[in-house]
């Protein structure tokens, strides 16, 4: 079947279009028919029980969950209040379509989001105002991040590039091209040196920065590599892919050195510990798995 948002070919049997997130609902109606019938069946069980034992002069109380109380829900409401606060700081208006990726600069003042109005956006974070607005995608952009020096920002496009910006001017230093399917994912080094991408043409590619050079193409996975994360020592990098499985790379010379199995579905988020020993990784399957790789 197609995806009505972005018209790309996704398998049946699910709520949300992989590529783009639109919602599908395929046949609910055909796939949860039963769950109607049950929810009706009860409902009439409920009422005629309750008929019956009203005629009867017996007085009916319904229910009530110790957990759902008027003293519990006014508690943990005030307990939800007082740990997370729940202010607004900003409101940040400025794209004219869905917001698909942001990312803090590295010291926190600012923020950068990409879009499908094919837009990337620079924000004051203690003001909540726009610094600068990015054009040059051709398509939406899915991915954003900050080097760690903050003075650069890579973006990765449905447009199949990726673009290093100048922070301070908002002008574009380099157009990375190469890919041959959208840009999932970018991931700067800890040195700022090289990027990762991840791509829809099931390959990883690694980057140098300074002169816009590709260094390696990772291949191995079999399916998009929707996720790349580089490990804290910079010598390592893990991918996670639409194929269910997370490799994990040997940045300088490009190989595999790991295929971590076990995820039922696709594998959309990587993330290495601060100390570089585990590895998580987030998936369609429902569930985080944490694994050791040092």
């Amino acid at each position: 079947m197609r995806c009505p948002g972005c018209g790309k070919i996704i398998p049946g049997q699910i709520r949300y279009c992989p590529y783009c997130g639109a919602p599908v609902q395929p046949k609910r109606r055909e796939v949860f028919w039963w769950r109607w019938v049950i929810a009706v069946m009860s409902l009439v069980a409920i009422v005629a029980i309750f008929g019956v034992l009203g005629g009867l002069g017996i007085p009916v109380q319904p229910p009530t969950s110790p957990a759902m109380s008027p003293q519990n829900v006014q508690r943990t409401t005030k307990e939800v209040e007082e740990v997370a606060g729940g202010r607004v700081l900003h409101t940040l208006y400025g794209h004219t379509d869905a917001v698909l990726s942001v990312a803090f600069a590295p010291d926190g003042t600012m923020l950068a989001s990409g879009s499908r109005d094919n837009t990337i956006r620079i924000w004051d974070v203690a003001s909540g105002r726009e610094l600068h607005t990015l054009r040059g995608h051709t398509d939406a952009v899915r991915s954003v991040a900050f080097a760690p020096d903050g003075a650069t920002l890579a973006s990765g496009s449905w447009d199949n590039t990726i673009r290093i910006w100048e922070v301070a001017s908002g002008r574009v230093l380099h157009t990375l091209r190469g890919h041959t399917d959208w840009v999932w994912s970018v991931a700067f080094a800890p040195d700022g040196a090289t990027l990762a991408s991840g791509s829809g043409d099931d390959t990883i590619k690694i980057w140098e920065v300074a002169g816009g050079r590709e260094l390696h193409t990772l291949y191995g996975h079999t399916d998009a590599v929707w996720s790349v994360a580089f490990a804290p020592d910079g010598a390592t990098l893990a991918s996670g892919s639409w194929d269910n499985t997370i490799r994990i790379w040997e940045v300088a010379s490009g190989r595999v050195l790991h295929t971590l199995r076990g995820h039922t579905d696709w594998v959309r988020s990587v993330a290495f510990a601060p100390d570089g020993t585990m590895l998580a990784s987030g998936s369609w399957d429902g569930t985080i798995r944490l694994w050791a790789v040092r």
